[in-house]
């Protein structure tokens, strides 16, 4: 059930302007990237857009102000993912830095409140006496949560960055850049960006008041959290977001992050001196999100929140475990859903866009197993699990491919069948939703007839886009460590991929289920390491392939080489 993909090399960019250090290899990675410059390539924080731009943010930082002045206790309701923990840790510290007095940190159980500002969670909330509740990452669903906060006379400020519905929750004040006709020229911002964006204009404001006796809060030292939250997100990096990672990366590499994240670095067994955004995505991101998934995200948010280097790591330790807990489930999941799957090919028939679900399912690890199934079989998938022991109301984490608005699907069956589901919520590679587990053969019907009006062939078929081929001049260490540290790459700019055809000198299978080859361009003698992860399909190898990769370092047991990481390959025609 394994799709092939198609390589396809990308068309080359307008030369640009470039300082004589750039290597001509980089060069040309960034203009096929609509890059023409350093500016451009790697955006400082001199080019962010300005936090007036932002609608909704004049209420925002009056509530926020007034709040402050009047020693009010804020709490800051975060999500139970890493965006929500690092936007929770940034509002609390970006407040605190402000002069707030009274700040508390929340987060819901995805077990126990469902996802977001839940009237069950405001309920629990009450304990606290709050009189200011700042959402961040969530929010702009939670009608029936803020309108609970409002009857107890609680003010309600709502930032958040997913897509709205038709009609907006009854907060007093809401910064999302995703609203209609919102003047902000970039919708790309992390629930963590947005909370910092307000942050910013607060400063200002408190500026103008006079709130500032010596020099005013610097909250550039909250950008190691800004960074890791967007990267982890997976929101696209444009100019602005890149900007925003790429001074945070600057903080991690420096060891100026907070304590939290540097024991949660430490213990991804990562080179501070060298952390790149992938790095924070697939080492750093996953133990956080542990938390929330099978635990409570409140210790995550915790670590973060730390200045005890002894208690980040103690921690950090823990979330480790978490995470490792997390794989296993993780990896049973996706092993039950390749089975559902197999029982289900006939002659090759993979559902065109399938929905997965069982009873026994962890609902905080559905949104991965989505994920995997959906990168095995390029198409748009939904894994459904109950929300919690015992429940007919199924959670499920939808997951999607270029082309396919998961968003915009779930928005038109929920126009065609009012009711099917309870709620939804996302973006067009990603989304969310509930329904009673009596609906979920409706659903797939709807789910199945939606994907079969958008979806078309060409679309099925994964398309990896390559930098082009490599000369053997440019595959050493000087261009594989200026790859590296030419970020930050992420969704919208992508790490550098590229293709070639090599002779396949030995290979042998590793872990098992990982590629490991000797490769050699034709025509030159040097062998080249690389290693294809997940790449083992009980299939040895032809003499001849073509492969798609990218460039990196290898030092392990400090070698100080190079090695390809293998992304695809097929036959060499």
């Amino acid at each position: 059930m394994t799709p092939t993909a198609r390589i396809r090399r990308r068309e080359a960019g307008a030369a640009g302007t470039w300082p004589v250090h750039v290597p001509m290899l980089l060069q040309r990675v960034y203009e096929a990237r609509g890059a023409g410059s350093m500016e451009q390539a790697q955006p400082r924080l001199a080019q962010l857009l300005p936090p007036d731009l932002l609608g909704g943010i004049d209420e925002a930082t009056t509530l926020l102000a007034d709040a402050i002045a009047a020693n009010r206790h804020i709490v800051i309701v975060g999500d139970f993912d890493c965006d929500g923990a690092t936007a929770c840790a940034v509002g609390v510290r970006g407040l605190c830095l402000l002069g707030a007095r009274r700040v508390t940190p929340a987060v819901p159980n995805r077990m126990v409140h469902g996802y977001g500002l839940s009237p069950s969670l405001v309920e629990e909330l009450d304990a606290l006496a709050p009189e200011l509740l700042v959402t961040v990452d969530h929010g702009i669903a939670c009608h029936a949560g803020i309108a609970a906060a409002k009857a107890r006379g609680w003010q309600v400020l709502v930032t958040d960055h997913h897509l709205p519905g038709d009609v907006l929750p009854p907060a007093d004040a809401i910064v999302n850049p995703n609203l209609s006709g919102d003047p902000f020229p970039s919708k790309m911002l992390a629930g963590v960006g947005v909370m910092f964006y307000v942050l910013l204009a607060l400063r200002r404001v408190l500026r103008e008041r006079g709130a500032f006796d010596g020099p005013e809060p610097d909250l550039s030292s909250l950008l190691d959290l800004v960074a890791v939250g967007t990267v982890a997100d997976l929101v696209p990096l444009d100019a602005n977001n890149r900007a925003l990672v790429g001074a945070g990366l600057r903080r991690l590499r420096a060891g100026q992050a907070c304590a939290g994240l540097q024991a949660l670095v430490r213990v991804a067994g990562r080179d501070p001196a060298r952390l790149t955004a992938a790095d924070i995505g697939f080492a750093v991101a996953p133990r956080l999100n542990a938390a929330g998934r099978l635990e409570d995200m409140a210790l995550g948010i915790a670590c973060l929140l730390t200045d005890d280097a002894s208690q980040a790591d103690e921690m950090a330790h823990v979330l480790d475990g978490i995470n490792a807990e997390r794989r296993g489930v993780q990896q049973q999941m996706v092993d039950e859903a390749q089975a559902a799957l197999a029982r289900v090919d006939v002659e090759g028939a993979v559902p065109l866009a399938p929905c997965l679900f069982d009873p026994e399912w962890h609902p905080g690890v559905v949104g991965l197993v989505a994920s995997k199934i959906k990168e095995r079989l390029h198409r748009p998938v939904i894994a459904f699990a109950p929300a919690e022991p015992g429940s007919t109301v199924l959670r499920g984490s939808a997951r999607s491919i270029p082309g396919f608005h998961i968003r915009d699907a779930l928005a038109a069956i929920d126009a065609a069948n009012p009711g099917l589901m309870q709620r939804f919520g996302g973006h067009a590679m990603a989304a969310g939703l509930s329904l009673d587990e009596s609906a979920l053969s409706a659903f797939r019907e709807a789910f199945h007839e939606q994907a079969s009006k958008l979806l078309d062939e060409a679309m099925l078929q994964e398309v990896l886009l390559s930098d082009g081929e490599l000369r053997s001049d440019e595959l050493d260490r000087a261009h594989a460590e200026a790859l590296r540290g030419a970020g930050p790459w992420g969704q919208g700019f992508p790490e550098p991929m590229f293709d070639g055809y090599f002779d396949v000198l030995d290979w042998r299978v590793i872990g098992e289920k990982h590629l490991k080859f000797s490769l050699r361009l034709p025509g030159h003698a040097a062998a080249l390491n690389a290693i294809h992860f997940n790449g083992w399909q009980d299939q040895a190898p032809p003499a001849r392939i073509h492969a798609a990769y990218q460039l990196d370092t290898d030092d392990w047991q400090n070698r100080r080489g190079i090695q390809l990481l293998v992304r695809y390959w097929q036959a060499a025609e």
